[in-house]
Protein backbone atom coordinates (compact mmCIF):
# COMPACT_ATOMS: atom_id res chain seq x y z
CA UNK A 1 0.00 0.00 0.00
CA UNK A 2 2.80 2.38 0.93
CA UNK A 3 4.56 1.52 -2.34
CA UNK A 4 1.46 2.45 -4.37
CA UNK A 5 1.14 5.77 -2.54
CA UNK A 6 4.80 6.56 -3.15
CA UNK A 7 4.44 5.70 -6.85
CA UNK A 8 1.33 7.89 -7.17
CA UNK A 9 3.07 10.85 -5.50
CA UNK A 10 6.08 10.39 -7.79
CA UNK A 11 3.85 10.30 -10.92
CA UNK A 12 2.03 13.49 -9.87
CA UNK A 13 5.35 15.22 -9.17
CA UNK A 14 6.77 14.22 -12.56
CA UNK A 15 3.60 15.42 -14.34
CA UNK A 16 3.67 18.76 -12.52
CA UNK A 17 7.35 19.29 -13.32
CA UNK A 18 6.72 18.41 -16.95
CA UNK A 19 3.88 20.95 -17.23
CA UNK A 20 6.07 23.57 -15.56
CA UNK A 21 9.19 22.94 -17.60
CA UNK A 22 7.69 22.47 -21.08
CA UNK A 23 6.88 26.16 -21.68
CA UNK A 24 10.33 27.12 -20.40
CA UNK A 25 11.93 24.63 -22.74
CA UNK A 26 10.00 26.13 -25.63
CA UNK A 27 11.15 29.59 -24.66
CA UNK A 28 14.78 28.53 -24.17
CA UNK A 29 14.80 26.94 -27.60
CA UNK A 30 13.67 30.28 -29.06
CA UNK A 31 10.51 28.85 -30.58
CA UNK A 32 8.31 31.74 -29.55
CA UNK A 33 6.57 33.95 -32.11
CA UNK A 34 5.45 37.33 -30.79
CA UNK A 35 2.61 39.14 -32.59
CA UNK A 36 2.54 42.94 -32.81
CA UNK A 37 -0.63 44.42 -34.34
CA UNK A 38 -0.81 47.87 -35.95
CA UNK A 39 -4.44 48.62 -36.67
CA UNK A 40 -5.03 52.21 -37.73
CA UNK A 41 -2.91 55.25 -38.45
CA UNK A 42 0.81 55.01 -37.71
CA UNK A 43 1.93 57.58 -35.16
CA UNK A 44 4.06 58.04 -32.03
CA UNK A 45 2.05 55.42 -30.15
CA UNK A 46 2.68 52.82 -32.90
CA UNK A 47 6.41 53.60 -32.92
CA UNK A 48 6.61 53.24 -29.13
CA UNK A 49 4.61 49.98 -29.25
CA UNK A 50 6.87 48.41 -31.90
CA UNK A 51 10.02 49.49 -30.02
CA UNK A 52 8.75 47.93 -26.79
CA UNK A 53 7.74 44.71 -28.58
CA UNK A 54 11.11 44.31 -30.34
CA UNK A 55 12.94 44.89 -27.05
CA UNK A 56 10.78 42.23 -25.40
CA UNK A 57 11.38 39.83 -28.31
CA UNK A 58 15.13 40.31 -27.91
CA UNK A 59 14.92 39.61 -24.17
CA UNK A 60 12.78 36.51 -24.76
CA UNK A 61 15.01 35.39 -27.65
CA UNK A 62 11.92 34.88 -29.74
CA UNK A 63 12.13 33.05 -33.04
CA UNK A 64 10.28 35.78 -34.99
CA UNK A 65 8.13 38.85 -34.52
CA UNK A 66 4.97 38.93 -36.63
CA UNK A 67 4.17 42.57 -37.43
CA UNK A 68 0.53 42.36 -38.48
CA UNK A 69 -0.65 45.54 -40.23
CA UNK A 70 -3.90 47.09 -41.33
CA UNK A 71 -3.13 50.77 -41.81
CA UNK A 72 -3.96 53.64 -44.18
CA UNK A 73 -0.52 55.15 -43.47
CA UNK A 74 0.65 57.68 -40.94
CA UNK A 75 3.32 60.13 -39.91
CA UNK A 76 6.63 60.09 -41.72
CA UNK A 77 8.63 60.52 -38.50
CA UNK A 78 6.93 57.56 -36.79
CA UNK A 79 7.31 55.42 -39.91
CA UNK A 80 11.06 56.04 -39.98
CA UNK A 81 11.36 55.23 -36.26
CA UNK A 82 9.67 51.87 -36.82
CA UNK A 83 11.83 51.09 -39.86
CA UNK A 84 15.02 51.97 -37.95
CA UNK A 85 13.99 49.61 -35.12
CA UNK A 86 13.13 46.82 -37.59
CA UNK A 87 16.47 47.16 -39.41
CA UNK A 88 18.38 47.09 -36.11
CA UNK A 89 16.44 44.15 -34.68
CA UNK A 90 18.41 40.94 -33.97
CA UNK A 91 15.08 39.09 -34.17
CA UNK A 92 13.58 38.54 -37.66
CA UNK A 93 10.52 40.73 -38.22
CA UNK A 94 7.84 39.29 -40.50
CA UNK A 95 5.54 41.88 -42.06
CA UNK A 96 2.02 40.50 -42.53
CA UNK A 97 -0.86 42.46 -44.03
CA UNK A 98 -3.93 40.82 -42.54
CA UNK A 99 -6.76 39.91 -42.16
CA UNK A 100 -8.49 39.74 -45.52
CA UNK A 101 -9.78 43.20 -46.41
CA UNK A 102 -6.84 44.94 -44.73
CA UNK A 103 -4.31 47.15 -46.46
CA UNK A 104 -0.85 48.61 -45.85
CA UNK A 105 -0.96 51.88 -47.73
CA UNK A 106 1.46 54.79 -47.71
CA UNK A 107 3.72 54.42 -44.62
CA UNK A 108 2.60 50.79 -44.26
CA UNK A 109 4.18 49.96 -47.64
CA UNK A 110 7.56 51.33 -46.55
CA UNK A 111 7.43 49.34 -43.30
CA UNK A 112 6.45 46.16 -45.16
CA UNK A 113 9.42 46.62 -47.48
CA UNK A 114 11.72 47.00 -44.46
CA UNK A 115 10.71 43.72 -42.82
CA UNK A 116 12.88 40.63 -43.22
CA UNK A 117 10.04 38.69 -44.86
CA UNK A 118 6.93 40.36 -46.31
CA UNK A 119 3.63 38.48 -46.45
CA UNK A 120 0.01 39.28 -47.23
CA UNK A 121 -3.33 37.57 -46.72
CA UNK A 122 -5.61 37.07 -49.74
CA UNK A 123 -7.92 40.04 -50.30
CA UNK A 124 -5.42 42.63 -49.05
CA UNK A 125 -3.48 45.34 -50.90
CA UNK A 126 -0.42 47.57 -50.59
CA UNK A 127 0.87 50.70 -52.32
CA UNK A 128 -0.19 54.34 -52.72
CA UNK A 129 3.06 55.40 -51.06
CA UNK A 130 3.12 58.96 -52.41
CA UNK A 131 4.13 61.48 -49.72
CA UNK A 132 0.79 63.10 -48.83
CA UNK A 133 2.27 66.37 -47.60
CA UNK A 134 3.54 67.20 -51.09
CA UNK A 135 0.09 68.06 -52.43
CA UNK A 136 -0.80 68.78 -56.03
CA UNK A 137 -0.22 66.60 -59.07
CA UNK A 138 2.94 64.57 -59.31
CA UNK A 139 5.25 64.34 -62.27
CA UNK A 140 4.01 61.96 -64.92
CA UNK A 141 0.40 62.27 -63.77
CA UNK A 142 -2.46 64.14 -65.43
CA UNK A 143 -3.00 67.63 -64.14
CA UNK A 144 0.56 68.95 -64.39
CA UNK A 145 1.45 72.57 -64.99
CA UNK A 146 0.43 73.60 -68.51
CA UNK A 147 3.12 74.92 -70.83
CA UNK A 148 2.79 77.73 -73.37
CA UNK A 149 0.98 75.41 -75.80
CA UNK A 150 -1.59 74.46 -73.16
CA UNK A 151 -0.14 70.95 -72.69
CA UNK A 152 0.79 69.51 -69.34
CA UNK A 153 4.46 69.42 -68.44
CA UNK A 154 4.31 65.81 -67.34
CA UNK A 155 8.08 65.49 -66.98
CA UNK A 156 8.47 68.42 -64.56
CA UNK A 157 7.56 68.49 -60.85
CA UNK A 158 5.22 71.19 -59.62
CA UNK A 159 7.97 72.85 -57.56
CA UNK A 160 11.34 72.24 -55.98
CA UNK A 161 9.85 71.03 -52.67
CA UNK A 162 7.72 68.46 -54.49
CA UNK A 163 10.76 67.14 -56.34
CA UNK A 164 12.80 67.05 -53.16
CA UNK A 165 10.19 65.15 -51.14
CA UNK A 166 9.40 62.74 -53.99
CA UNK A 167 13.03 61.93 -54.75
CA UNK A 168 13.81 61.43 -51.07
CA UNK A 169 10.88 59.01 -50.70
CA UNK A 170 11.89 57.14 -53.86
CA UNK A 171 15.50 56.79 -52.71
CA UNK A 172 14.35 55.56 -49.30
CA UNK A 173 11.98 52.87 -50.54
CA UNK A 174 14.44 51.75 -53.25
CA UNK A 175 17.13 51.32 -50.60
CA UNK A 176 14.76 49.13 -48.57
CA UNK A 177 13.86 47.10 -51.67
CA UNK A 178 17.53 46.51 -52.52
CA UNK A 179 18.31 45.56 -48.91
CA UNK A 180 15.58 42.89 -48.86
CA UNK A 181 15.90 41.85 -52.53
CA UNK A 182 12.44 43.02 -53.58
CA UNK A 183 11.09 44.80 -56.65
CA UNK A 184 12.58 48.31 -56.48
CA UNK A 185 11.01 49.48 -59.75
CA UNK A 186 7.47 48.83 -58.53
CA UNK A 187 8.34 50.46 -55.20
CA UNK A 188 9.34 53.61 -57.07
CA UNK A 189 6.13 53.44 -59.05
CA UNK A 190 4.15 53.21 -55.78
CA UNK A 191 5.74 56.48 -54.70
CA UNK A 192 5.66 58.44 -57.96
CA UNK A 193 2.32 57.20 -59.32
CA UNK A 194 0.58 55.96 -56.15
CA UNK A 195 0.46 52.45 -57.67
CA UNK A 196 -1.20 49.63 -55.71
CA UNK A 197 -1.12 45.84 -55.84
CA UNK A 198 -3.30 43.02 -54.55
CA UNK A 199 -1.76 40.15 -52.60
CA UNK A 200 -1.33 37.87 -55.63
CA UNK A 201 -0.18 40.79 -57.79
CA UNK A 202 2.42 41.75 -55.19
CA UNK A 203 3.67 38.16 -55.06
CA UNK A 204 3.97 37.98 -58.85
CA UNK A 205 5.74 41.37 -58.94
CA UNK A 206 8.12 40.14 -56.24
CA UNK A 207 7.10 43.01 -53.97
CA UNK A 208 6.41 40.47 -51.18
CA UNK A 209 7.66 36.96 -50.35
CA UNK A 210 4.56 35.03 -49.26
CA UNK A 211 0.79 34.86 -49.41
CA UNK A 212 -0.75 33.12 -46.40
CA UNK A 213 -4.43 32.73 -45.53
CA UNK A 214 -3.88 32.87 -41.79
CA UNK A 215 -1.28 33.00 -39.09
CA UNK A 216 -0.83 29.21 -38.81
CA UNK A 217 -0.22 28.87 -42.54
CA UNK A 218 2.24 31.76 -42.42
CA UNK A 219 4.29 30.08 -39.67
CA UNK A 220 4.36 26.82 -41.65
CA UNK A 221 5.63 28.62 -44.76
CA UNK A 222 8.26 30.50 -42.77
CA UNK A 223 9.73 27.31 -41.31
CA UNK A 224 13.17 26.58 -42.77
CA UNK A 225 13.65 29.95 -44.51
CA UNK A 226 16.99 31.72 -44.05
CA UNK A 227 17.06 35.45 -43.28
CA UNK A 228 19.79 37.97 -42.56
CA UNK A 229 19.35 39.98 -39.36
CA UNK A 230 21.21 42.99 -37.94
CA UNK A 231 24.97 42.57 -37.90
CA UNK A 232 25.02 40.48 -41.07
CA UNK A 233 24.13 37.26 -39.24
CA UNK A 234 22.04 34.64 -41.02
CA UNK A 235 19.35 32.69 -39.23
CA UNK A 236 17.28 29.69 -40.26
CA UNK A 237 13.72 30.02 -39.01
CA UNK A 238 12.08 27.25 -37.01
CA UNK A 239 8.50 28.39 -36.70
CA UNK A 240 6.50 25.26 -37.40
CA UNK A 241 5.85 24.46 -33.74
CA UNK A 242 6.47 27.94 -32.31
CA UNK A 243 4.43 29.13 -29.34
CA UNK A 244 2.44 32.17 -30.49
CA UNK A 245 1.99 35.08 -28.06
CA UNK A 246 0.43 38.51 -28.58
CA UNK A 247 2.25 41.55 -27.24
CA UNK A 248 -0.04 44.16 -25.73
CA UNK A 249 0.92 47.87 -25.81
CA UNK A 250 2.62 49.12 -22.64
CA UNK A 251 1.40 52.00 -20.48
CA UNK A 252 3.48 54.57 -22.34
CA UNK A 253 2.17 53.40 -25.72
CA UNK A 254 -1.44 53.48 -24.49
CA UNK A 255 -0.92 56.96 -23.03
CA UNK A 256 0.57 58.20 -26.32
CA UNK A 257 -2.29 56.61 -28.26
CA UNK A 258 -4.76 58.73 -26.28
CA UNK A 259 -3.04 62.12 -26.21
CA UNK A 260 -1.73 62.03 -29.80
CA UNK A 261 -5.26 61.78 -31.14
CA UNK A 262 -5.57 65.28 -32.68
CA UNK A 263 -9.07 65.70 -31.24
CA UNK A 264 -7.92 64.83 -27.71
CA UNK A 265 -4.84 67.06 -27.97
CA UNK A 266 -7.03 69.91 -29.18
CA UNK A 267 -9.50 69.55 -26.30
CA UNK A 268 -6.68 69.31 -23.72
CA UNK A 269 -5.21 72.50 -25.12
CA UNK A 270 -8.50 74.37 -24.81
CA UNK A 271 -9.15 73.14 -21.26
CA UNK A 272 -5.63 74.19 -20.29
CA UNK A 273 -5.91 77.70 -21.74
CA UNK A 274 -9.32 78.46 -20.26
CA UNK A 275 -8.41 76.88 -16.92
CA UNK A 276 -5.54 79.36 -16.60
CA UNK A 277 -7.73 82.26 -17.73
CA UNK A 278 -10.32 81.36 -15.08
CA UNK A 279 -7.58 81.12 -12.42
CA UNK A 280 -6.23 84.56 -13.33
CA UNK A 281 -9.75 85.98 -13.21
CA UNK A 282 -10.44 84.46 -9.77
CA UNK A 283 -7.12 84.08 -7.94
CA UNK A 284 -7.23 81.50 -5.19
CA UNK A 285 -9.66 79.09 -6.87
CA UNK A 286 -6.63 76.76 -7.27
CA UNK A 287 -8.45 73.85 -8.99
CA UNK A 288 -8.90 75.58 -12.38
CA UNK A 289 -5.24 76.63 -12.37
CA UNK A 290 -3.94 73.18 -11.46
CA UNK A 291 -6.16 71.34 -13.95
CA UNK A 292 -5.48 73.95 -16.62
CA UNK A 293 -1.70 73.78 -16.19
CA UNK A 294 -1.66 69.97 -16.35
CA UNK A 295 -3.92 69.84 -19.42
CA UNK A 296 -1.96 72.59 -21.17
CA UNK A 297 1.38 70.85 -20.64
CA UNK A 298 0.02 67.49 -21.84
CA UNK A 299 -1.58 69.20 -24.85
CA UNK A 300 1.66 70.97 -25.75
CA UNK A 301 3.58 67.69 -25.40
CA UNK A 302 1.11 66.03 -27.77
CA UNK A 303 1.45 68.92 -30.26
CA UNK A 304 5.21 68.42 -30.19
CA UNK A 305 4.69 64.85 -31.44
CA UNK A 306 2.18 65.78 -34.15
CA UNK A 307 2.54 67.67 -37.46
CA UNK A 308 1.42 71.09 -36.23
CA UNK A 309 0.96 74.24 -38.27
CA UNK A 310 2.05 76.97 -35.85
CA UNK A 311 0.31 79.66 -37.90
CA UNK A 312 -2.98 77.89 -37.09
CA UNK A 313 -2.02 77.69 -33.41
CA UNK A 314 -1.26 81.44 -33.35
CA UNK A 315 -4.59 82.18 -35.04
CA UNK A 316 -6.40 80.14 -32.38
CA UNK A 317 -4.70 82.13 -29.62
CA UNK A 318 -5.74 85.38 -31.33
CA UNK A 319 -9.32 84.11 -31.40
CA UNK A 320 -9.22 83.25 -27.68
CA UNK A 321 -7.80 86.68 -26.82
CA UNK A 322 -10.54 88.39 -28.84
CA UNK A 323 -13.22 86.33 -27.08
CA UNK A 324 -11.76 87.32 -23.70
CA UNK A 325 -11.75 90.99 -24.71
CA UNK A 326 -15.37 90.63 -25.81
CA UNK A 327 -16.27 89.38 -22.32
CA UNK A 328 -14.90 92.61 -20.78
CA UNK A 329 -15.87 95.01 -23.54
CA UNK A 330 -18.99 93.74 -25.37
CA UNK A 331 -18.98 94.92 -28.98
CA UNK A 332 -20.26 91.82 -30.88
CA UNK A 333 -17.74 92.56 -33.65
CA UNK A 334 -14.74 91.54 -31.52
CA UNK A 335 -16.52 88.38 -30.36
CA UNK A 336 -17.51 87.41 -33.90
CA UNK A 337 -13.94 88.01 -35.07
CA UNK A 338 -12.66 85.85 -32.22
CA UNK A 339 -14.94 82.95 -33.17
CA UNK A 340 -13.91 83.17 -36.85
CA UNK A 341 -10.21 83.33 -35.96
CA UNK A 342 -10.57 80.38 -33.56
CA UNK A 343 -12.33 78.14 -36.12
CA UNK A 344 -9.90 79.01 -38.92
CA UNK A 345 -6.95 78.35 -36.63
CA UNK A 346 -8.40 74.99 -35.59
CA UNK A 347 -8.81 74.00 -39.24
CA UNK A 348 -5.19 74.95 -39.93
CA UNK A 349 -3.75 73.50 -36.70
CA UNK A 350 -2.80 70.05 -38.01
CA UNK A 351 -1.18 69.73 -41.41
CA UNK A 352 -2.87 67.20 -43.70
CA UNK A 353 0.28 65.11 -43.74
CA UNK A 354 -1.15 61.71 -42.99
CA UNK A 355 -4.51 59.95 -42.79
CA UNK A 356 -5.95 59.66 -39.32
CA UNK A 357 -4.41 62.90 -38.07
CA UNK A 358 -7.05 65.49 -38.91
CA UNK A 359 -9.42 67.29 -36.58
CA UNK A 360 -13.08 66.31 -36.65
CA UNK A 361 -15.51 69.00 -37.81
CA UNK A 362 -17.78 68.02 -34.93
CA UNK A 363 -15.01 68.57 -32.38
CA UNK A 364 -14.14 71.96 -33.86
CA UNK A 365 -17.78 73.10 -33.92
CA UNK A 366 -18.68 71.88 -30.44
CA UNK A 367 -15.46 73.20 -28.91
CA UNK A 368 -15.90 76.60 -30.56
CA UNK A 369 -19.49 76.83 -29.29
CA UNK A 370 -18.64 75.70 -25.74
CA UNK A 371 -15.63 77.93 -25.28
CA UNK A 372 -17.27 80.92 -26.95
CA UNK A 373 -20.16 80.53 -24.51
CA UNK A 374 -17.66 80.17 -21.68
CA UNK A 375 -15.88 83.38 -22.67
CA UNK A 376 -19.06 85.38 -23.20
CA UNK A 377 -21.11 84.08 -20.27
CA UNK A 378 -18.73 83.03 -17.49
CA UNK A 379 -16.05 85.66 -18.02
CA UNK A 380 -18.77 88.27 -18.58
CA UNK A 381 -20.38 87.29 -15.28
CA UNK A 382 -17.06 87.63 -13.49
CA UNK A 383 -16.61 91.09 -15.00
CA UNK A 384 -20.07 92.16 -13.82
CA UNK A 385 -19.39 90.82 -10.33
CA UNK A 386 -16.14 92.76 -10.12
CA UNK A 387 -17.77 96.03 -11.23
CA UNK A 388 -21.00 95.64 -9.21
CA UNK A 389 -21.42 97.49 -5.88
CA UNK A 390 -20.16 95.61 -2.85
CA UNK A 391 -22.79 93.67 -0.91
CA UNK A 392 -20.80 93.02 2.28
CA UNK A 393 -17.95 94.67 4.19
CA UNK A 394 -17.01 98.31 4.69
CA UNK A 395 -17.83 99.31 1.12
CA UNK A 396 -21.34 97.94 1.47
CA UNK A 397 -21.94 100.01 4.65
CA UNK A 398 -21.05 103.39 3.16
CA UNK A 399 -24.11 105.54 2.46
CA UNK A 400 -26.51 103.35 4.44
CA UNK A 401 -29.02 105.07 6.77
CA UNK A 402 -28.64 104.54 10.52
CA UNK A 403 -30.81 105.44 13.55
CA UNK A 404 -29.15 107.07 16.54
CA UNK A 405 -29.80 105.04 19.73
CA UNK A 406 -27.80 107.14 22.19
CA UNK A 407 -25.23 109.91 21.90
CA UNK A 408 -22.71 111.57 24.25
CA UNK A 409 -20.34 114.24 22.94
CA UNK A 410 -18.98 112.93 19.66
CA UNK A 411 -19.74 109.22 20.07
CA UNK A 412 -22.56 106.86 20.83
CA UNK A 413 -24.46 103.92 19.34
CA UNK A 414 -26.56 103.57 16.21
CA UNK A 415 -28.74 100.91 14.62
CA UNK A 416 -27.67 100.12 11.03
CA UNK A 417 -28.06 97.17 8.69
CA UNK A 418 -30.06 95.29 11.36
CA UNK A 419 -27.26 95.55 13.96
CA UNK A 420 -26.22 97.81 16.88
CA UNK A 421 -22.95 99.62 16.14
CA UNK A 422 -20.59 101.90 18.02
CA UNK A 423 -20.43 105.23 16.19
CA UNK A 424 -18.50 108.49 16.13
CA UNK A 425 -19.22 111.81 14.45
CA UNK A 426 -18.14 115.43 14.29
CA UNK A 427 -21.62 116.70 15.21
CA UNK A 428 -24.08 116.22 18.02
CA UNK A 429 -27.04 113.95 17.31
CA UNK A 430 -30.25 113.19 19.16
CA UNK A 431 -31.62 109.68 19.84
CA UNK A 432 -34.04 108.63 17.13
CA UNK A 433 -32.40 110.86 14.52
CA UNK A 434 -31.63 109.30 11.12
CA UNK A 435 -28.03 109.71 9.97
CA UNK A 436 -25.82 108.32 7.20
CA UNK A 437 -22.77 106.04 7.42
CA UNK A 438 -19.74 107.82 5.98
CA UNK A 439 -17.11 105.13 6.62
CA UNK A 440 -16.18 102.12 8.74
CA UNK A 441 -12.95 102.01 10.78
CA UNK A 442 -12.41 98.67 12.50
CA UNK A 443 -15.83 98.08 14.13
CA UNK A 444 -16.81 101.73 14.53
CA UNK A 445 -19.05 103.65 12.14
CA UNK A 446 -18.22 107.21 11.19
CA UNK A 447 -21.56 108.93 10.72
CA UNK A 448 -22.71 112.26 9.36
CA UNK A 449 -25.97 114.09 9.04
CA UNK A 450 -28.04 112.70 6.16
CA UNK A 451 -28.26 115.18 3.26
CA UNK A 452 -31.68 116.63 2.52
CA UNK A 453 -33.47 114.75 -0.24
CA UNK A 454 -33.95 116.53 -3.55
CA UNK A 455 -37.46 117.85 -3.95
CA UNK A 456 -38.25 118.09 -0.25
CA UNK A 457 -39.91 121.40 0.58
CA UNK A 458 -39.39 123.56 3.65
CA UNK A 459 -41.97 124.24 6.37
CA UNK A 460 -45.12 125.88 5.24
Amino acid sequence: MQTMKAALVAAITVAALTCYLLPSAAEESGRVALIVSIDGAIGPASASYVKEALAKASERRAEVVLLRMNTPGGLNSSMREIIADVLASPIPVIGYVAPSGAHAASAGTYILYATHIAAMAPGTNIGAATPVQIGGPLPGLPGGTPDKDGKDKKDEPKDAMTAKATNDAVAFIRSLAELRGRNADWAEKAVREAATLSANGALEAHAIDLVARDQAELLRQLDGRVVEVAGGKTQRLATKDAVVEAVDPGRISRFLAVITDPNVAFILLMIGIYGLIFEFMSPGAVAPGVVGAICLLIGLYALNLLPVNYAGFALMLVGLVLLTIEAFNPTVVIGLGGIIAFVLGALMLFRGEAPGYQLSWWVIGITAAVFSGFALVVLGSLRRVRTAPALVGAKAMRGLPAEVLDWNGNEGHVFAHGERWRARGAETFKPGETVEVANVIDLTLLIRRAPARTGEGGPS
